[in-house]
């Protein structure tokens, strides 16, 4: 589902999903409002979600999607114009999985909706490291931008310590692979690891498991 207020933008995603055998647009909204009644309707399994729109912006659309018990399988990718937008902090505490430049490749597009769909953490480790301690960092000012998110740290005390072992390294940005050779683990073992983690934690994939390691200080944060 493609969430755009520019629809000259929208034509131009919806011209290149229409290309690729495996992808189908099966909605379009041009606001946060519209977004999250399309969404309930269709239950897309990808939502690509601007951040500035008129009436509901993205960071709230995206927050009351992946609060629906009915969207559970939908994932949401936040489409910004610059980096280090601090909106961008905000979506991956609402909820998001991820987020992309506008300027995008096209087969990176393509990819991104792909892995994220998959379950996959969306971004590069080494710019989900810095933007997550940057994000943690602003923590200590309040931001009017950022919803609340699920009160999900105290589960950590949930965890085994392989479990936890397992989150730091989650957040560090290793695949499931990198993760069995540092453990010398198998990698199936490290996926049913991750997969209980995700479950006791409440969390829906591997890039909210970065936020929530390093508010809960498995991670250095400097």
């Amino acid at each position: 589902m493609l969430v755009d207020d520019q629809p000259l933008l929208r034509a131009g995603f919806r011209a290149l999903m229409k290309a690729v055998p495996d992808l189908e647009v099966v909605g379009e909204a041009g606001d946060g409002d519209q977004a999250v009644q399309l969404a309930g309707q269709t239950r897309p399994d990808v939502v690509l979600m601007d951040v500035q729109m008129p009436r509901s912006d993205g960071l709230q659309a995206t927050a009351r999607i992946t609060a629906d018990p009915a969207l559970t399988g939908t994932r949401v990718i936040v489409l910004t114009t610059f980096e280090l937008d601090e909106y961008v902090f905000g979506a991956l505490k609402a909820g998001a999985s991820g987020f992309l430049l506008k300027d995008i490749e096209p087969e990176a597009l393509i990819d991104a909706v792909r892995l994220v769909h998959e379950g996959q953490a969306l971004l590069a480790p080494q710019v989900t490291g810095r933007l997550i301690q940057a994000y943690v960092g602003a923590q200590t000012a309040p931001s009017p931008v950022v919803p609340a998110g699920p009160k999900v740290v105290e589960g950590l005390d949930s965890l085994t310590q392989r479990e936890r072992d397992i989150l730091g390294l989650v957040a560090a940005g290793m695949s499931n692979k990198e993760i069995a050779q540092e453990l010398v683990l198998s990698p199936l073992t490290v996926k049913t690891h991750v997969s209980r983690v995700l479950g006791k934690l409440g969390a829906r994939d591997r890039a909210q498991l970065v936020v929530i390691a390093y508010e809960g200080g498995l991670v250095g944060r400097g």
